[in-house]
């Protein structure tokens, strides 16, 4: 317990010295020496530098062996496949991005193979250097078949083998999330949630999710499906029936990515712009938030409006502390969204959570699939009662 303690301190903390380790975990001088002195002969710890610029001799530093260990994320999403490796101490040491268009009757085992070897690669190590490996994929593999859903809209993995045969071709533990959950789990380590159990985190990018923590875990239903809002029934669409086969609902028709460039060329937007709907959207809602004024204001109430709507219907079930605002199809409008759907949900719902933007902007999923890898590695690696 005391060499664990010691190890997360010096994860927090960076470098720190013998005698700091001693008054941060409450141990002596001569067991804080003992407990440094068995982790730097696991090699779990080196030695880096000194103290400098203080009275009296300098003290040696410690900081956890970075190298120890390594860990990986992908991110899975009907255009690409990002995959990235950090190292034990979570620095991406890796990266490699795998577009998927055009190549669509490649297997996805092949796939997921190309974009990890990839990121391997370019930390100049192995596959067999990777400990763990977590994957993020809209919809959630459904625990009692092993089969993917709610994700018709990612072809090639829907095969019943595909775990099986994902087993067979990677060399390390291999585990699954819904990719808003490992969002959730990237702003609950590092952003906006840090330390929180009980909140809701909103996402719309390609598609409109959102993420439940409860009591401090993600809740993810019988089917792994909490969270799918997409497919629930809002006020202001028509009742959208079939919904696993038009693979869409109320809220995603209200309020996600793909109606922006259409509620823009109703309200008399100018340029709505070309190309993929969630660029054309969150290049709208940036645009919106910048100039607040016109038709760009009337998008944006009408916009916030929307997903209020949504918000209200989660907020009345689960009455959270805090709603994170995530996806670019959102963070692109930052305060003046924000706030307009803060004073419309306050309109539209009895409590009245904090609303914030995530702060984990870069890559979300995939740090956070990166952050569920680094947590078991370290439970394994940091084990030194073996």
């Amino acid at each position: 317990m005391n060499d664990r303690a010691a190890l997360d301190l010096l994860l927090a903390h960076g470098p720190l010295s013998r005698t700091k380790i001693g008054k941060l975990t409450g141990l002596s001088k001569p067991t804080a020496s003992q407990l440094l002195a068995r982790l730097e002969t696991a090699g779990l710890v080196v030695a880096t530098g000194t103290t400098e610029g203080r009275p009296g001799p300098n003290a040696q530093l410690y900081e956890v062996n970075a190298r120890a260990a390594f860990a990986a994320g992908l991110d899975v999403t009907p255009l690409r496949i990002r995959a990235a490796v950090a190292d034990i101490a979570g620095n991406t040491v890796g990266e490699f991005e795998l577009p998927t268009p055009g190549r669509r009757t490649e297997s996805a085992v092949a796939r997921v193979a190309e974009a990890l070897d990839g990121a391997v690669k370019a930390a100049g190590l192995t596959r067999d250097d990777v400990r763990r490996l977590v994957i993020g994929t809209p919809g959630a593999f459904d625990p009692s078949t092993g089969r993917l859903r709610y994700a018709s809209h990612l072809p090639g993995w829907h095969s019943p083998a595909l775990l099986d045969e994902l087993a067979a071709e990677l060399p390390m533990p291999v585990e699954y999330e819904n990719d808003v959950n490992l969002v959730a789990v990237a702003e609950q380590r590092l952003g906006a949630a840090r330390g929180l159990a009980d909140f809701v985190l909103l996402w719309n990018e390609e598609g409109l999710g959102a993420a439940l923590v409860i009591g401090g875990r993600l809740h993810r239903g019988f089917t792994g499906g909490a969270g799918e809002v997409g497919f629930l029934p809002v006020p202001g669409t028509p009742l959208v029936r079939q919904v696993t086969k038009t693979n869409s609902g109320g809220f995603q028709e209200l309020a996600g990515a793909q109606v922006l460039p259409r509620l823009a060329r109703r309200l008399g937007v100018a340029d709505v712009g070309q190309g993929h709907y969630a660029e054309v959207a969150c290049a709208l809602v940036a645009r919106a938030a910048e100039s607040d004024s016109g038709p760009y204001r009337a998008f944006l109430d009408e916009y916030a409006t929307g997903l209020a709507t949504g918000l209200a219907s989660m907020v009345a079930m689960l009455d959270p502390e805090l709603v994170v605002l995530s996806g670019e199809a959102i963070t692109a409008g930052g305060e003046p969204l924000r706030a307009r759907v803060q004073a419309e949900l306050a309109e539209l719902a009895a409590s009245r959570p904090r609303l914030v933007i995530g702060s984990v902007r870069e890559h979300p999923v995939l740090r956070g699939a990166l952050e569920n890898a680094l947590a078991a590695t370290r439970d394994e690696v940091f084990n030194t009662s073996r």
